[in-house]
């Protein structure tokens, strides 16, 4: 059989194409698992049709890599279904089965707002209707007095998509794992308190949990006992 030039070259860069892509391993992984990691991105953050709503992609260029949604090695005592929130790292993971856990980046309290220790989701809510407590009313008049009879769910509520409700004792803390409107702002310490998710991941770990599921929030002087360090595969 013969075979023409063109043909021979051809067959040629196919054959080679597996040992060239082999040959990009660098010290941070290979190219092509870098560029499968950028689709997987992307994808889990293209525009969202949810219900009536639509959210709009996230501009991944504003974004840490750090902070994005994926699954990672974690080692910790709390049983798999725990929700644990390092305000510190600024992540929050969903504990796995055999020492795995989802990693979520988020945007924390700022300094002498935040949460800390245990409390339980014992209230869930797609996209919630939000009002400022008392305090934030009082704390910023200007910004929050305007909305004391509160707002309708919607793409321009603070709570986002989604929103879980951390009590303690049957009692509301009134604090909130939730999405948010500003996904710039995930990776930084600039909410009212509560824990932000970008809506895209909010929604995703929505769809994860049950009411009842048991959340340990650290703050960086109480580790509890829990280890904060993970490892993105």
């Amino acid at each position: 059989m013969k075979f023409s030039k063109r043909h021979v070259r051809r067959s040629i860069t196919v054959l080679a194409l597996p040992i060239m892509l082999a040959g990009c391993a660098g010290g941070s992984g290979s190219m092509l698992s870098m560029s499968y990691s950028r689709i997987g991105a992307f994808s889990q953050y293209a525009e969202l049709k949810d219900g009536r709503y639509t959210v709009p992609a996230i501009d991944l260029r504003v974004i840490d890599p750090q902070m994005l949604r994926q699954v990672v090695d974690y080692q910790t005592k709390e049983p798999p279904g725990t929700i644990v929130v390092d305000t510190a790292a600024r992540h929050l993971y969903l504990v796995e089965a055999g020492g795995k856990a989802m990693r979520y980046g988020i945007g924390v309290g700022k300094a002498g707002l935040a949460f800390q220790g245990n409390a339980t989701i014992s209230r869930k809510g797609e996209w919630p209707h939000w009002a400022p407590t008392e305090a934030m009313m009082t704390r910023e008049p200007k910004r929050y007095r305007k909305w004391a009879s509160g707002m309708d769910g919607g793409l321009g509520n603070p709570l986002g998509a989604r929103a879980m409700y951390l009590y303690q004792n049957e009692r509301d803390t009134m604090f909130r794992i939730h999405g948010t409107t500003e996904p710039e702002t995930i990776g930084h310490a600039v909410s009212s308190g509560c824990i932000r998710l970008m809506n895209q991941d909010v929604i995703d770990l929505y769809s994860r949990v049950k009411l009842g599921t048991h959340v340990v929030v650290i703050q960086p002087a109480v580790m509890s006992g829990v280890q904060s360090a993970a490892v993105a595969n």
